[in-house]
């Protein structure tokens, strides 16, 4: 976020800036501050989402893993 927030504020001037050339800086500005923008938001919302969708993808996997039968002879160390 700080990254982020860091680059787009920096190219704040690209994007509001006049004078001699800023006709060819500002396109650079305003995509750099929707790129930023948009991949931020990307980011935001669907890492959350894959870690829930791992999340129950390793719970549905431990409820489908075949139990150890119940009266199976337990061998102690030592034995």
């Amino acid at each position: 976020m700080m990254t982020t927030m860091a680059t787009l504020l920096g190219a704040v001037p690209l994007a509001l800036g006049h004078g001699t050339g800023s006709e060819l800086r500002q396109p650079l500005g305003v995509t750099m501050i929707g790129g930023l923008v948009v991949s931020q938001a990307l980011t935001l919302f669907t890492t959350p989402v894959v870690y829930l969708y791992l999340d129950r993808v390793s719970q549905w996997l431990g409820r489908h893993r075949p139990v150890a039968a119940k009266n199976s002879p337990v061998i102690a160390p030592g034995e």
